[in-house]
């Protein structure tokens, strides 16, 4: 089993206690985002866990406990997100000089293939064009240069709540031929910079430029870290787009309080206030707990590890 930790919050940022206690316990709850009263057990120890991919865009909480993860012996990788954006978009992020500096520590302690690097999404304003990208994806390629092994990038995917929450930024969506002049330009830099890069659930191919679609949760590369062979199906609970390997997400929506405006996984403020309010990092649950409305049921896990093939008997 892969555990996601998570699409759906900074689990490595604000939940990083929660999350250990977590794995001392042996096991965590999981309300299911669309049926609020169903929760899901999932048994989670060395012996069913065969990796755990973490996605953060401040991991310095999580790094001051590096030595408690470790203790569980279950390999791990970062994707971690740095964009160049101001506290317009990213209201509640360290500023980008301390997290370039958080990058290349965390790069330090695990080696560049667990340290992933997230330029996601690319939004495209009138005041942030393809120029500014080129510029500023640039200075972070130099920078993170010797750090890491890949880049993922992405394009804003125009939800409803994200129209909503960016209706004071004139939007400018990129497709076709500019999509294609941009992808081509930062996958020049990154090669530039011995960096790879691939893109995250596009609806439009890029391989034309040289970009193949990654995975996030990338089964290829855990059987490279973990030296051993690995089979996992693609995830059938994502968009068609992704590419991503089977995992189980142990966070919650509505819980990060990054805030970054144009999230997919927060609606609003004051729903993510409300639930930061109501977080128990003794809790099973990462939000509340139990209740006599709740129903729980056992999630199978099984590993992905493939075994040593017996010789033939003859």
């Amino acid at each position: 089993m892969i555990v996601s930790a998570s699409r759906r919050t900074d689990i490595p940022a604000f939940y990083s206690q929660w999350f250990l206690n977590r794995l001392k316990a042996g096991e965590v709850m999981i309300r299911n985002p669309f049926n609020e009263h169903q929760v899901s057990r999932v048994r989670i120890s060395r012996q069913n866990v065969d990796f755990i991919v973490f996605w953060t865009k401040d991991p310095a909480s999580m790094m001051e406990r590096s030595a408690e993860l470790d203790s569980y012996e279950i390999p791990y990788y970062y994707q971690f997100t740095v964009n160049p954006y101001g506290k317009d978009l990213e209201p509640n992020l360290p500023a980008l000089k301390t997290r370039v500096e958080i990058f290349r520590a965390l790069s330090g302690m695990l080696g560049k293939q667990r340290v992933i690097w997230r330029y996601d999404p690319i939004i495209i304003t009138d005041k942030m064009d393809i120029v500014y990208h080129k510029t500023q994806f640039s200075r972070l390629a130099e920078s993170f240069e010797g750090y890491t092994r890949r880049c993922v990038i992405s394009f804003l995917h125009l939800y409803a709540k994200c129209r909503k929450n960016l209706k004071n930024f004139s939007l400018i969506e990129v497709i076709g031929e500019n999509m294609r002049e941009l992808g081509s330009a930062l996958r020049e830099t990154a090669a530039s910079r011995r960096i790879e890069l691939v893109s995250c659930a596009l609806e439009h191919d890029l391989t034309s430029v040289g970009i193949k679609n990654g995975k996030c949760i990338d089964d290829e590369l855990i059987s490279n870290i973990i030296g051993k062979k690995f089979s996992v199906r693609k995830d059938r609970h994502q968009r068609a787009e992704c590419n991503c390997a089977e995992s189980i997400d142990v966070g919650m929506y509505n819980t990060c309080a990054h805030l970054c405006v144009y999230c997919y996984a927060n609606t609003n403020a004051s729903s993510v206030e409300e639930n930061v309010k109501r977080h128990d990092p003794k809790s099973p649950l990462l939000i509340g707990g139990l209740t006599e409305k709740d129903t729980v049921i056992e999630r199978e896990v099984r590993s992905f590890f493939v075994p040593e093939c017996e010789p033939a008997q003859l």
